[in-house]
């Protein structure tokens, strides 16, 4: 089973959304004063929920400002942060990340944990796919590292050139690192954002779990399975629906 990371094993979501709504203010704020025109703020629930939640860092970028109708240029990776173009914003938005985890900290979910505990204990695999660069650090701040078996995280995805969400390629990436011959159809993921959901819809994976903390309406999006709290699934129930669908 692979998990994404943010909002289903920690709780770094309000972090990141507070760290985009920081960029992004800042931005259209000078911007709007640049061009004469009003500054209508980054809406750190319906904004980062629609446009950035599950996305890599440029995606996320280029998403948001597509929406507002603001084109500007790409960029190159190295750009520094003060520069006008999608990559540089993605890179302040990075360092923004950073100084807000240790402003406000990090946790991780307890029952997530336990679930993933007891996944282990019936023999199932499990990983991460995460689209943030900033995977390892955080699953190590938190102590949880060692209970997965891959982590497929942003770096791998440049490495490898993987698209990001809502393409499969990092779930299926990930699938292949716990298991000989990966099949997505005896898989499961976990995601809570829209655009992994339908990652996962996208991967052909048998079991979509969708973790629903921001009322999203995930099985419009392709969850086969939803909840709302780690309470409310068992290891043995994620064995029986498999064991109910090659019945069927």
């Amino acid at each position: 089973m692979v998990f994404d990371l943010d909002g289903v094993i920690t709780f770094t979501a309000r972090v990141h959304a507070a760290a985009w709504k920081e960029l992004f203010d800042s931005y259209l704020a000078a911007r709007a004063q640049r061009l004469g025109q009003s500054f209508v703020p980054f809406d750190a629930k319906s904004d980062y929920l629609q446009y950035v939640d599950g996305k890599p860092r440029y995606d996320g970028v280029a998403s948001f400002l597509s929406s507002r109708g603001i084109q500007i240029p790409f960029g190159h990776a190295d750009d520094s942060p003060e520069a006008e173009t999608v990559t540089a914003l993605g890179n302040r938005k990075d360092e923004l990340f950073k100084r807000k985890v240790d402003e406000m900290g990090v946790d991780y979910d307890h029952q997530a944990v336990r679930f993933v505990e007891d996944l282990r204990a019936h023999g199932i695999h499990v990983g991460i796919a995460s689209s943030s660069k900033n995977a390892i650090p955080i699953l190590t701040r938190c102590g949880i590292l060692g209970l997965f078996e891959a982590v497929v995280d942003g770096n791998v995805s440049d490495n490898r050139r993987l698209h990001g969400k809502p393409a499969p390629d990092i779930f299926l990436a990930c699938l292949s690192e716990l298991v000989a011959s990966p099949d997505a159809e005896r898989a499961a993921i976990a995601e809570d954002a829209i655009a992994g959901v339908e990652a996962g819809r996208n991967g052909g994976f048998r079991l979509v779990l969708g973790v629903d903390r921001t009322h999203s309406r995930l099985e419009q999006y392709g969850a086969n399975w939803v909840i709302t709290d780690f309470r409310e699934i068992t290891a043995a129930q994620v064995i029986s629906f498999f064991e109910s669908a090659q019945v069927a």
